[in-house]
């Protein structure tokens, strides 16, 4: 069965092929720079996806140098590690587990919600890494949006990124995007930019109706 996305759409299909089905992770980009502000304008659209009590957990470290690119790198697991070093930006995503704290100006209608969550670490801690991994995928899509291109890894050691990159913070590492502007094939590296369009699965292999 398909879809009219002419009728069931507000976005055209020249958009939605470009953040979801020509879209691809990609391993290894060109040279081109991605700016600080590139990013600050996909945040200022992306923040605006829902979360738990608009708790906006979700916090991001710009790696740009070589010396904090190296330090990152040596924390990633198998290429992962050589992907990091030859991509132009790398956004390590974090929870805050102090997010809390923001909430007396996101979540006014919650008074009360700030000094609760307060003495309930477990809760703070499951709420901002399920609310961040939502924004994470807010991100990755933004990121497209602006036309962009993206590779995201969980294949890291979080807590040796927690102690040398956010050591004396509440932030927790949960994902790093590698972004650039064009996928690019890099000479002696065995991983090629991109792979061909996977399989997916169907609606009725994800759903079920009561």
């Amino acid at each position: 069965m398909s879809i009219d996305t002419s009728q069931s759409a507000v976005v055209s299909d020249e958009v939605l092929d470009l953040v979801f089905r020509e879209a691809r992770t990609v391993n290894t980009f060109s040279d081109e720079d991605v700016s600080d502000e590139q990013v600050r304008e996909v945040w200022e659209l992306v923040r605006w996806g829902p979360t738990a009590f608009n708790s906006l957990p979700m916090r991001m470290l710009l790696v740009r140098s070589t010396e904090a690119r190296e330090r990152l790198a040596s924390h990633m697991s198998g290429s992962n590690a050589a992907k990091t070093l030859r991509a132009p930006l790398s956004i390590v995503l974090a929870a805050d587990l102090d997010f809390h704290e923001h909430l007396p100006r996101l979540a006014p209608h919650l008074a009360a919600l700030r000094d609760q969550l307060a003495d309930a670490p477990d809760s703070r801690t499951a709420t901002s890494r399920d609310n961040t991994f939502l924004q994470a995928g807010y991100l990755v899509v933004g990121l497209r949006a602006a036309g962009l291109h993206v590779g995201p890894m969980t294949g890291f050691d979080a807590p040796g990124v927690d102690a040398d990159l956010f050591a004396g913070s509440p932030w927790r590492s949960i994902m790093v995007l590698n972004v650039g502007a064009a996928p690019a094939d890099h000479e002696g590296f065995s991983t090629p930019a991109t792979r061909d369009r996977q399989a997916r699965l169907d609606f009725e292999d994800v759903a079920r109706v009561v």
